[in-house]
């Protein structure tokens, strides 16, 4: 279990990327949807000891997280939004580099270590070839090669799907769904498909701060009764825009069909839509946009 209590974090140049996230994260893959510039990166980085919040604590299993960042990374496995590596080295030679700086000693050891995970991620027949030459997919495969050197406990992957085909994507997402049985799997994205395919639990982060929480299933029940559709032409677009609070708009046989949130029946031809969890991310970030009420003054 991965305890988050209240973690805030403030640059130097004053902004706020985190502002009071208290998660509780169990074992298996956990979902963090957030646009981008939410605080994902920031909130990854953070969990996986590369930078130190500004206040609150960390906890994973036994480990004190802020205050021991060395006993967290040996059971740390990461996958950062973009990683480097040398072009021109191989696959097999490269991962075998890297188990050595994870303490791995034994050669035979790392041979066994490195050979699994190729093969765990597809790579095998492909282990001689210079990373240079690897597709987008092929590389975020190697990239979670890399992050399970060691059998990490923790694995924290941030936007891994970004800009890979639909062949690619799946590939990978039956990869993190194997591992996540096991272990906790922190899956940072701004793709809704990421998570409703494969987390059980989510959360959604924006401005910096927890919005939303829970099971997506049941995160998709709650929401019914608010989320209504219609088809308009595109001229009428921005009218509708201007009455309702329109959430998502997406084209269709040539006519545009909005999603608007609303407690309450809008009338105007609009019909009531179960949903998904792509009609609650976005409802939740048009709540979080919504300004603050003002306090009342007293007089």
């Amino acid at each position: 279990m991965l305890e988050l209590s209240h973690v805030t974090h403030v640059y130097p140049n004053g902004t706020r990327a985190l502002d009071d996230v208290s998660l509780s994260i169990p074992t298996g893959m956990f979902g963090l949807l957030g646009p981008n510039g939410a605080g994902k990166s920031t909130l990854m980085r953070t969990v996986a000891t590369l930078q130190t919040p500004s206040s609150g604590s960390i906890r994973f299993a036994d480990i004190d997280v802020i205050a021991e960042p060395e006993r967290l990374r040996e059971q740390l496995g990461y996958l950062p939004q973009d990683f480097g590596v040398y072009p021109r080295v191989s696959a097999y030679d490269m991962l075998d580099h890297m188990a050595v700086l994870k303490g791995i000693a034994s050669k035979s050891e790392r041979r066994d270590t490195v050979e699994t995970l190729l093969n765990q991620t597809n790579l095998w027949n492909v282990r001689k070839k210079a990373i240079a030459g690897f597709s987008g997919g092929m590389r975020q495969r190697f990239g979670i090669a890399q992050a399970l050197i060691g059998n990490p406990r923790l694995i924290i992957v941030d936007e891994p799907t970004a800009g890979l085909d639909p062949e690619e994507r799946n590939r990978f997402l039956n990869l993190l769904a194997e591992i996540g049985e096991q272990v906790v799997v922190i899956l940072s994205t701004h793709i809704v498909e990421d998570v409703a395919d494969l987390c059980p639990r989510m959360a959604v982060l924006a401005g910096g701060r927890i919005q939303l929480e829970g099971a997506p299933l049941e995160l998709i029940a709650r929401s019914r009764g608010s989320v209504w559709a219609k088809t308009i032409d595109r001229a009428a677009l921005e009218a509708h825009q201007a009455r309702y609070e329109v959430i998502s708009t997406r084209l269709f046989a040539g006519r545009t069909v909005i999603h608007v949130l609303s407690e309450s029946d809008p009338g105007d031809g609009f019909e009531s839509v179960s949903g998904g969890l792509e009609d609650v991310y976005f409802a939740t970030l048009a709540r979080s946009r919504r300004p603050a009420t003002p306090t009342a003054q007293a007089a």
